[in-house]
């Protein structure tokens, strides 16, 4: 229970600072980066190992810079064919302006600061891996759309605020498990993205190509400015929340049914709020706050996009709001540690049963060596049996250590299967089942469950078997179109929001009640 008052208090002092803070404008400048030459030739998968976990006190670190990752191994890294060609477009991109700006970060940070105390839950979700050939405004909105509908499940029916992040504008890169696949006795680089090379199973397309970073940074600078649009533009206003349903979530549905109910109390709240004398064009109802995010792989793309901010003269990385290092990047002796370490966005670090509670102390005393609230958000991808067995280790790790973090759940990764069809897939079942394992742990715990991270889409697809839809095995290739990993469809992702409002409504009546 010490360490509990420790935290409550730290969390109230970060609170009052990152409230003032948040409230500044800030103007990105660009500043001129340390020459990067030298250090192109570090960019394939390299040695860092995960079997023999490094303590921060044993990695020596010297200055930090945006370039310093240079001086480290860097895992997940292609092995672009001309370095002049990369270094090129890199200096392009280095004079491009930002994607994001170093307030919005701070904003972010001060949000999730106020989920890390309890008050509040994490909604992010999007596709695996963008595509260029999915880039459409429809695909955009549906995605945003269904995000809005879950939000506004878990706004209304567990009254609590909701924190909304996509894994859009920039989710391109995947790491994968081998430089290169082979297929009928053909080898070729692994695709890594549409961001390096393309799916189809040539030379020409699975070779690196530099000049798709350049039409990456183009898509997301285009789905930010149309989220944007959508977020204050009115698009977002719960007024319009009848209008959200998708048509394929029918109102004969189970998911469908329930969202109509939730629309029509929605609108009478509304009704009411305006009756007490809140205006028709109150920012609360019109607009909402939406931010970005992706797995910070590319290193090189984000050193492009790392600016100074003017007010603070601190580092951003400019090409997402949150930026996270995946369970394959996040040795302490690596390059993405040393470079998440020097920004100051919210950094997100996925974690699994393989991750030692002493190892997870280290990586946060790393990247956040000042205990900054809203800084680090940790992403357990486990599956719920390991889920059970090794998070609340990790949870009394943190507790005792006095450490502030957000605990999100990503229940998609660790229950990827291979249907009997040969397709790759999710069942509902198990991504359900530890959604529930990481509430009764968190419970059971006394710490606060704090987010969900999921793989999503507003498309109509068949990817994920179950839910109340009932998709099957033999209905995968009907609609199966992601080009990486398997993604709930629109009602999916509503099932959920409804069973998690559920279990948030109990927890905050267990509160009340206490």
């Amino acid at each position: 229970m010490a360490s509990s008052s420790v935290v409550t208090r730290s969390l109230t002092t970060q609170r009052d600072a990152l409230s003032s803070r948040s409230q500044n404008r800030s103007v990105l400048r660009a500043r001129v980066v340390p020459a990067r030459r030298g250090s192109l030739a570090m960019s394939r998968t390299t040695k860092c190992v995960m079997e023999v976990p490094q303590k921060a006190s044993d990695v020596k670190r010297g200055e930090w810079s945006p370039s310093s990752w240079t001086k480290y191994e860097a895992k997940q890294q292609p092995n672009w064919p001309s370095k002049e060609h990369l270094e090129t477009v890199l200096e392009e991109i280095e004079r491009y302006p930002p994607l994001v700006f170093a307030g919005e970060a701070r904003n972010l940070r001060a949000k999730l600061a106020q989920v890390a105390m309890g008050d509040g839950f994490v909604l992010q979700g999007g596709d695996c891996a963008e595509s260029f050939a999915e880039f459409k405004a429809d695909n955009i909105r549906d995605t945003f759309r269904v995000i809005l509908q879950m939000s506004a499940v878990l706004m209304y029916g567990a009254g609590v605020p909701v924190v909304k992040i996509g894994r859009m504008a920039g989710q391109f890169a995947k790491p994968r498990s081998t430089d290169t696949e082979t297929i009928d006795g053909v080898e070729l680089p692994s695709y890594r993205g549409d961001n390096v090379n393309g799916d189809a199973f040539t030379a020409a397309a699975r070779t690196p190509d530099p000049s798709r970073l350049i039409r990456s940074y183009n898509q997301s600078a285009a789905t930010l400015n149309l989220l944007r649009g959508f977020s204050m533009g009115g698009y977002a206003s719960l007024e319009r929340i009848q209008e959200w349903n998708l048509d394929f979530v029918k109102e004969d549905s189970e998911q469908g049914k329930k969202f109509l109910d939730l629309a029509q109390q929605l609108d009478e709240a509304i009704l009411f709020m305006r009756a007490c004398g809140i205006k028709e064009d109150n920012p609360i109802t019109k607009s909402t706050e939406f931010f970005t995010s992706h797995e910070s792989l590319l290193l090189h793309y984000e050193q492009a996009l790392t600016r100074v901010d003017s007010t603070s003269d601190k580092w951003y990385g400019c090409s997402a709001h949150l930026l996270w290092i995946g369970e394959r990047t996040r040795q302490l002796d690596c390059a993405h540690i040393e470079y998440m370490r020097g920004i100051e966005n919210p950094i997100g670090i996925k974690i699994s049963d393989k991750c030692d509670p002493s190892e997870l102390i280290e990586l946060i005393e790393t990247i956040n060596p000042k205990n900054t609230a809203g800084k680090i958000m940790i992403i357990v991808r486990m599956g719920a049996e390991k889920l059970r067995v090794h998070l609340p280790k990790l949870i009394q790790a943190v507790q005792e250590s006095g450490k502030i973090v957000v605990w999100q759940c990503d229940p998609m990764h660790a229950n990827t299967v291979k249907a009997q069809s040969g397709y790759k897939t999710r069942q509902f079942d198990r991504i359900r089942d530890e959604l529930r394992a990481f509430f009764d742990v968190h419970e059971e715990m006394g710490s606060h469950a704090g987010g969900v991270h999921l793989e999503m889409t507003g498309q109509n697809v068949t990817e994920c078997v179950g839910g109340e839809v009932e998709v099957q095995d033999a209905d995968l290739p009907l609609r199966y179109h992601t080009h990486c990993d398997p993604r709930l469809n629109a009602s999916q992702s509503l099932e959920l929001a409804f069973l998690i409002a559920d279990r948030l409504r109990k927890n905050r009546k267990m509160k009340e009640l206490m």
